[in-house]
């Protein structure tokens, strides 16, 4: 899966919020943008204290403390993280072991983007998700602790998706990878959030590549443009 969202105000985002029933949403409200980019900023859901909280994280898993400026900060590490592979959640050194066990969450979202290349030219695609069958991805996510100039301690929170094996219904639009996908309707969602009532260890089901949802399949020219291109066609879940 290549790094772009689409987070749009959209039925779907909408509907998956309210049934959720999101206890705490973030000061600056729930970030939407059609074209969201590894190292962006991006809503997350998780569940704290028994109740799902929604926060605004880095989509970048690993961060660094950058002193340079004249209020610390953090900033994305050199090391590529906006996603995280399946079948390094069980590596103990791996940047996802312990959020694997500990700290997963979701993002809402309305879509996602693949690109491939075929020959020396690159091929884009945009899967929009139906609003019948609103998406979230499954995600990891860290805490940062810092401390500013004034000494005021403050916290970052970074993200990452879980990226799978690839799904044989995506291979002429990604050959590499495919992103974990969950669903309110199957229980997967829940079983995701839930890191105490569903140990890493029995989650291996949601780690199988899956299409639990309805997607419109648009070719496009760039993402940064977004100027539709050939036919588009449907495809469904699994």
């Amino acid at each position: 899966m290549c790094g772009r969202l689409n987070v749009a105000d959209s039925p779907g985002v909408k509907s998956l919020c309210d049934q959720l029933e999101i206890s705490l949403w973030p000061d600056e409200g729930m970030l939407k943008n059609r074209f969201t980019r590894a190292t962006d900023r991006v809503s997350i859901v998780l569940r704290e204290q028994g109740k799902l909280t929604m926060r605004n994280a880095v989509w970048w898993l690993l961060l660094e403390p950058d002193h340079q400026g004249p209020v610390m900060r953090f900033v994305p590490s050199k090391y590529t993280s906006f996603n995280t592979r399946y079948d390094k959640l069980n590596t103990p050194r791996s940047a996802g072991y312990h959020a694997f066990r500990q700290q997963r969450c979701i993002i809402p979202a309305s879509g996602f983007g693949e690109s491939q290349k075929i020959g020396v030219s690159m091929h884009y695609h945009d899967l929009i998700a139906s609003h019948e069958t609103p998406l979230a991805m499954g995600g990891l996510y860290r805490e940062w602790h810092g401390r500013d100039s004034h000494g005021n301690t403050f916290v970052e929170t970074s993200c990452s998706v879980v990226t799978l094996a690839p799904h044989p219904k995506l291979l002429p639009i990604h050959q590499k990878a495919s992103p974990l996908m969950l669903s309110l309707h199957d229980n997967s969602m829940q079983r995701w959030l839930d890191c105490e009532a569903n140990p890493a260890d029995s989650l291996a089901d949601l780690l199988q590549p899956a299409i639990r949802h309805h997607f419109r399949v648009v070719p496009i020219n760039k993402p940064s443009l977004y100027e539709p291109i050939g036919d588009q066609f449907n495809i469904a879940p699994d």
